[in-house]
């Protein structure tokens, strides 16, 4: 039997101690990537070792590193947004892209940083072995990767609790009480499209994660450690994540499991693999004049692989919000 939903009318999140505090923490949290940005726009080099790859193309370096500024920055303006009266009046697709592309690129660190620092404890600190100058120094990865973590919990549990107040009667009920007309023919093809083409990217990182040489370059061969391994298991599981969450909401597999938790694997499985494919696909079409670092043609095919998928996979989402919503 369906559940009729009924929409609530939203009202304001409460001006509580608990939000103030995490916004707080949210912006203090973004001060570490900020500065250091904003000093090598400067000019500065604190943190960049000598010889570092960084230093090699200084215009490109201030053009990244201002856009990431204006990048960050944005978190404090979503923190406020979500944070204030004013914020529920925001058009839906306004607050939900930039929160999807922040889920994106923050859950990977958020679970891949922590998995690198309990693999050091067994395997030892990770070390350059291919003869070449490190990017940063080691501190920088712990200040700004921190930061990021403090970020992600704090800005996802401030997205968290907005979304109840304004739309929290689309995650009531489990994946059977969703009507089975829902997602229409359309939505359904999309899902198995973006499973099926999920299947290469995946196969990729799967052998690298195995130690397969194919696809990677010289260097990244010569530089390969346990961190790189950590990191491909990790992308080997948010792929199955925004996988296994479009066809659980497209076939309402799972009848018992609750949407909610569905919708989550969903957004975070699909914000991932779309986000920081399309990010290492923009850093893979950037130019280095050093071979051993440039990416081969599988890795390209690899990332971009991965950025379909997750842009199809936020579209099946996004598809079963709206109408789930226009039904309640």
């Amino acid at each position: 039997m369906t559940r009729t939903l009924t929409r609530p009318t939203p009202t304001p999140p409460p001006a509580g101690r608990t939000r103030r505090v995490l916004r707080t923490l949210t912006e203090i949290a973004c001060l570490p990537y900020i500065g250091l940005k904003v000093a090598w726009v400067a000019g500065s080099d604190l943190g960049i070792p000598a010889g570092s790859p960084l230093l090699e193309h200084r215009t490109l370096l201030i053009v990244a590193n201002s856009v990431s500024v204006v990048a960050d920055a944005l978190v404090v303006v979503l923190a406020l947004l979500l944070t204030q009266p004013w914020g529920l009046r925001v058009r839906p697709w306004l607050l939900a892209f930039p929160m999807w592309a922040a889920t994106g690129l923050l859950a990977p660190i958020m679970i891949g940083f922590p998995a690198q620092l309990a693999t050091a404890l067994f395997t030892g600190p990770s070390e350059p072995t291919a003869g070449g100058e490190p990017f940063l120094d080691a501190w920088v990865f712990g200040v700004v990767y921190g930061g990021f973590i403090v970020q992600g919990l704090t800005l996802g549990t401030l997205f968290v609790l907005y979304t109840r107040d304004r739309w929290g009667h689309l995650w009531h009920g489990t994946v059977g009480d969703v009507p089975a007309r829902l997602l229409g023919t359309g939505a359904r093809a999309t899902a198995v499209v973006a499973a099926l083409l999920a299947l290469a990217p995946a196969a990729v990182r799967l052998a690298w994660a195995l130690g397969a040489d194919r696809g990677l370059t010289a260097g990244q061969i010569a530089d390969r450690s346990a961190d790189f391994h950590v990191l491909q298991w990790m992308q080997l599981l948010l792929i199955g994540a925004a996988v296994t969450g479009v066809l659980l909401l497209a076939f309402r597999c799972g009848r018992a499991l609750p949407v909610r938790s569905v919708l989550a694997v969903a957004w975070v499985g699909s914000g991932a693999v779309g986000c920081w494919g399309a990010y290492m696909s923009l850093v893979a079409a950037l130019p280095d004049g050093d071979p051993a670092r440039t990416l081969t043609d599988l890795a390209r095919l690899t990332y971009a692989g991965e950025m379909i998928t997750g842009v199809l996979a936020a579209g099946v989402t996004a598809v079963f919000l709206r109408r789930r919503d226009a039904g309640a």
